[in-house]
């Protein structure tokens, strides 16, 4: 169960998923009672928009410290998502009403929250030269790092989260959820346009980001003692947990995450249907459907995210985006002084929404196009720039079985990356198997 320099414990599923009393094995190790006595011990954990059995490790974690520490409190990792309710967070951390009224009534539930100057503290700032050093010399400016004030305010931190190929960082977990799960908006915005301007495919399944050198040199600040358990689900099972420091449990979970969750194909798709599930409430979280698929989406075709139960663009970011839109990179890069000052954050995710494409002479042109199949009326998709398909008219069965015709069915879509075997320039990594 011990492993390398910095990772203190693991576990993998040999056969089927990693049983709760391995959990409670991992958690015992990386956790001696006399390490947590007496102290006050956060917990930081997703929200609902991420698949992991983060209730297993947590119950586990509650079973082994909750007798012995003075405070075992629970901060939700929001970035800049809308707050969980009561029981919302009780989901989440699979427990019934009746455990939290008994055996959790002590365990105190935190949202983050990121727009709050009063919930926040600077811990310091990354000066231009070392981000021009992170970004290999993409940005050269100051960032300030700013962290929830609860993290500075415990003894402990202890990070439960899932590791998954991810859009702007390469993959999740780790120091992430740190930056940007419970951080101020400027490095928010700063890192996330960061991999923006990188582009999706170039960054997303990819281990050694810039974006992720920025999280990881952010983490660093952070004062107080970090323990992370880095989860990889496939499915509903518990494929891998590893405990150790952010950067050491991340490391070794991303690499069975690129295991399990890319898919390689052997050619492009002009269309896909890509079903965003239901804990994407919003265009801000089922726009994981397009970035994941983007890979395998073939010049000129269309990727359709079927979403019925989506009727929102976004209620934080959403005057925002209706007044921006959704565009390729270039086209902020080359208006840039129109749109600097909106925050960077929600140009990031236009980007990653539309896809690559180009502009010039006032003319943008997309790679391929984006449809939604939501409840978002027809007219606010044109207003925004994508387009518009009645999900009334979509059967999803119309779309299965045809991928030598080129369409993809993707019934779940937003966690599994999808890439090509044999990828253009543009596209990332080809299959490791075929070097």
């Amino acid at each position: 169960m011990n492993s390398a320099a910095g990772l203190l414990a693991k576990c993998e599923a040999a056969n089927g998923q990693v049983a709760t009393a391995q959990v409670a094995d991992v958690v015992a190790i990386a956790c001696p009672p006399e390490a947590y006595a007496h102290n006050r011990v956060l917990v930081i954990v997703p929200d609902g928009t991420r698949t992991a059995p983060i209730g297993l490790v947590f119950k586990a974690l509650h079973a082994h410290l909750g007798g012995v520490t003075e405070k075992l409190d629970v901060l939700i990792a929001l970035g800049t998502h809308q707050p969980m309710s009561e029981a919302a967070i009780c989901r989440r951390l699979e427990i019934s009403p009746e455990e939290r009224a008994g055996t959790y009534r002590q365990v105190a539930f935190h949202n983050h929250a990121w727009d709050q100057a009063a919930a926040l503290r600077e811990i310091g700032s990354i000066p231009a030269a070392e981000i021009g050093q992170l970004t290999g010399g993409l940005f050269a400016m100051d960032v300030p790092v700013e962290i929830n004030r609860l993290v500075l305010e415990y003894d402990h931190i202890i990070i439960v989260g899932p590791v998954f190929p991810h859009e702007v960082v390469g993959f999740s977990g780790g120091n992430k959820y740190l930056f940007p799960g419970v951080s101020g908006p400027r490095i928010l915005n700063f890192f996330h346009w960061l991999g923006a301007v990188v582009t999706n495919p170039m960054i997303i399944g990819n281990k050694w980001t810039p974006v992720r050198r920025v999280v990881d040199r952010a983490g660093a600040m952070v004062p107080t003692p970090k323990l992370c358990f880095c989860l990889v689900a496939e499915g509903a099972a518990l494929a891998g947990i590893y405990a150790g420091t952010p950067e050491s449990a991340w490391d070794a979970a991303s690499e069975l995450s690129r295991r399990l969750h890319i898919t390689y194909m052997k050619q492009a798709f002009q269309t896909i249907l890509s079903c965003a599930p239901a804990m994407y409430d919003e265009l801000w979280t089922g726009g994981k459907c397009m970035y994941k698929l983007e890979p395998v989406l073939a010049d000129g075709g269309e990727l359709i995210i079927y979403a019925p139960h989506i009727s929102e663009v976004c209620v934080t970011h959403g005057p925002a985006l209706m007044e921006v839109g959704y565009h390729c990179r270039d086209y902020f890069l080359k208006q840039w002084d129109r749109f600097k000052n909106y925050p960077w954050g929600v140009l990031a995710h236009s980007t990653h929404v539309y896809g690559l494409g180009t502009y010039e002479n006032g003319v943008e042109t997309p790679r391929a196009r984006v449809t939604l199949a939501t409840g978002i009326p027809e007219a606010v998709c044109r207003k925004i720039n994508l387009g518009y398909r009645d999900p009334k008219s979509i059967r999803q069965e119309d779309f299965a079985n045809r991928k030598e015709q080129g369409v993809l069915l993707v019934p779940k879509a937003g966690e599994m990356l999808y890439r090509l075997k044999n990828p253009p320039s543009w596209a990332g990594e080809a299959d490791p198997s075929t070097r």
